[in-house]
């Protein structure tokens, strides 16, 4: 299934149904009189929130929507049919913009979230509502409301309590599918995570939800590179995995790069808490190591300490992160006043 995160869409709601004009006209009945009934209602559209979704592919094939138009009355006070409501399904994460792509109408995030998109138009009355001590006849009937249409624009950022970020080739997509089921792309070559990843973590009684997003390059908010557009993947993230390529030439650079990038996005991100990792250690000897983590710890203005040595491949020190990792979600957790399961085991 390819991976699409956002659509541009119209949706147009139904008309309502005309009234009827009628007049009861039946053998051996005096004071006949008018009985036209209401028209329908038109439908409406509805967007909803459900689990077994992760992209909006389906909306690359199919823009337009609309509704049903709602059915004319008839005699006998006979109201006309509603007519058939759309319900746009949705991944958690689909944000519901306005043409603008600024203002957000709806941000979809709990499953069996449901929303009304365009509301249906009304039916027109019959002529028995027109009905008078002074017009016992009346000729007349509502023609129905019209829908509303509009066009709107779906952009989906994945639910996941933590992200990784990076430069190329940092590691990334290895971390994720050995601390994972996940099965990304991996090779000797950048940019070979060329769409966002989601992986189920688990750690000792508990579990969490790690994004992986296509690597940064310098200018990557001036379009460089993929560009900036999958950091909207890791907004609704709790904390932030910085993987730095151990091997590279200078990672406090590689730091400086992609943070600045953080930064340059905006919307909060470089707000979020962030753990540094030195990744590919097993490729190093000690005092290689040593030396590049000081100075990384220099650049993200942390203690030597604070920055993991670890190595995807290998699986050195992984463990121990994921908890570190998972105890800095539970505390921000704990801030929103969310929900937080059981603390990971501490050995």
């Amino acid at each position: 299934m390819r991976f699409l995160d956002e659509a541009k869409i119209w949706i147009r709601s139904g008309d309502g149904g005309g009234g009827s004009v009628s007049f009861r006209r039946e053998k051996f009945i005096e004071f006949g009189g008018p009985d036209g009934g209401d028209g329908g209602r038109g439908g409406s559209v509805y967007v909803e929130c459900v689990p077994n979704l992760n992209t909006l592919i389906d909306y690359r094939y199919q823009q337009h929507f609309r509704a049903g138009r709602g059915h004319g009355g008839a005699g006998r006070q006979k109201s006309g049919a509603a007519g058939s409501d759309v319900v746009l399904r949705v991944p958690p994460g689909t944000e519901i913009l306005d043409e603008d792509r600024e203002t957000v109408l709806a941000d979809m995030t709990e499953p069996g979230q449901r929303i009304m998109l365009a509301k249906g138009g009304d039916g027109g009355f019959g002529n028995v509502h027109f009905k008078s001590s002074t017009n016992q006849a009346p000729r007349r009937a509502g023609p129905g409301w019209p829908g509303e249409e509009r066009w709107l624009w779906l952009r989906l950022k994945l639910v996941a309590d933590a992200g990784l970020v990076g430069l190329p080739n940092a590691g990334k997509s290895t971390f994720l599918a050995a601390v994972s089921r996940a099965k990304p792309k991996i090779a000797d070559y950048p940019f070979t995570t060329l769409t966002p990843g989601l992986g189920v973590v688990n750690v000792h009684d508990a579990e969490f939800v790690l994004a992986d997003i296509p690597g940064l390059i310098e200018g990557a908010h001036e379009g460089a590179g993929l560009g900036d557009r999958f950091l909207g993947h890791v907004e609704r993230c709790r904390v932030l995995l910085h993987l730095i390529d151990g091997t590279s030439e200078d990672p406090a650079e590689s730091y400086r790069i992609v943070r600045g990038e953080i930064e340059a996005y905006g919307e909060t991100l470089a707000e979020k808490p962030e753990i540094v990792a030195l990744n590919k250690c097993d490729a190093l000897t000690p005092d290689d190591i040593e030396e590049r983590r000081a100075a990384l710890a220099e650049a993200a203005e942390i203690a030597p300490g604070a920055v993991w040595t670890i190595s995807g491949a290998s699986g050195q020190n992984v463990r121990d992160l994921l908890s570190a990792l998972y105890a800095a979600i539970q505390g921000s957790r704990a801030e929103d006043g969310a929900d937080a399961p059981a603390a990971p085991y501490q050995p």
